[in-house]
């Protein structure tokens, strides 16, 4: 009787409504990256206004035949998601279906778009670490070694099609958050002779601080691999080497979403290897990364929470607090720090040997 009576009430309908909401919630990203690759956004913003399912129908390429009511289904999910607006028309013709501020993050071939970015998260190589948090808990160790018998750089080394899907996903989020910081940081890169980008991908990154700051000499530093892909970069020379190895010598350090992939001894074992490349007295190393506020209700603490998760599926790193950033940079040498807030969901940590 007790039993029964715990599942009755408003409050046990609300939490099992919310179970099946979670439970189901990969298929909002399935959508997304039907869209994306159906260029459903490209298509209704080419149009420069609403459109109707059959002109978006008539849009996807190489489909001569496409299934509009499975369309229709797809896009009634995104509208709800409010990706796209959808109008009814008063004289019984077709809805027209409109953009979004949203829908814009999903625009091919844009300046600032995070179409590659959900490309490479949902893709299946991507997607596969995630079946294995369970085990991570009981055995420990790293989601997409379990899943791929390696661990993610070397099985992007060894897969040249992943690694261009990768570095793409990384220099677009690179664009994104580098506008951020060249809005609200700019001023600091004033007094910097020379900067390498630690991780830096295939240089995106640096290719911008010195094209703004064209005084700044630049390293884009990677592995060989990684830098193998890389396009020429006006004051930018690519470096290839191992950051637990040594680190070129430059004025400053730029680290961009390299720390959280790693555990705190190896970030220690970085920041050591940044101290040794920065002069004593004015070096600096500037991290950009998430500062976790588990409690927060801002913008994007909630991703915060789910990008923790993903470092332990895909690279076996943390997002850390405040508090667990101020132990890290002080165990590797840089008591002294400033976190400043941009707009875009990592900050900035500023920190100094002195």
């Amino acid at each position: 009787m007790e039993e029964k009576e715990a599942f009755d009430g408003e409050g046990m309908l609300q939490a099992q409504a919310e179970i099946w909401k979670y439970m189901y919630q990969f298929a909002d990203s399935m959508a997304l990256k039907s869209a994306v690759e159906l260029r459903i956004a490209d298509i209704i913003h080419s149009h420069g206004s609403p459109i109707t399912l059959s002109q978006i129908a008539a849009g996807i390429i190489d489909s001569p035949s496409p299934d509009i009511t499975c369309l229709a289904r797809i896009m009634r999910l995104l509208v709800r998601r409010k990706i796209f607006t959808v109008t009814p028309q008063s004289d019984g013709g077709e809805a027209l279906y409109g953009p979004t501020h949203m829908s814009r993050w999903l625009l091919h071939g844009a300046e600032l778009s995070l179409a590659p970015m959900l490309m490479m998260e949902n893709d299946h190589r991507a997607l596969a670490p995630w079946h294995y948090l369970s085990n991570c808990v009981r055995e420990g160790g790293i989601g997409f070694q379990k899943a791929h018998g390696r661990e993610i750089w070397d099985y992007c080394s060894m897969n040249p099609e992943f690694n261009n899907i990768f570095n793409d996903a990384m220099g677009c989020t690179a664009r994104i958050t580098m506008k951020a910081i060249m809005t609200g940081y700019k001023d600091a890169f004033c007094g910097v002779g020379s900067m390498v980008d630690v991780g830096g991908g295939t240089g995106a990154a640096m290719g911008e601080i010195v094209k703004v700051h064209p005084h700044i000499k630049g390293i884009n530093f990677d592995l060989p691999h990684v830098i193998a892909t890389a396009p020429e970069y006006g004051g930018v020379s690519h470096v290839g080497g191992d950051m637990f190895k040594a680190i070129p010598s430059a004025d400053a350090v730029f680290m961009k979403r390299i720390m959280h992939d790693w555990n705190d001894e190896d970030c220690v074992n970085i920041l050591k290897n940044c101290r040794k490349a920065i002069p004593e007295k004015t070096g600096k190393v500037i991290i950009i990364d998430v500062v976790l506020n588990p409690e927060g209700d801002g913008m994007f603490d909630d991703t915060g929470l789910v990008l923790d998760l993903l470092m332990i599926a895909h690279t076996g790193g943390k997002e850390r607090t405040e508090l667990e950033w101020k132990k890290v940079l002080e165990e590797g040498g840089f008591p002294c720090y400033n976190i400043i807030k941009i707009a875009a969901f990592p900050s900035i940590i500023e920190a100094f040997p002195e």
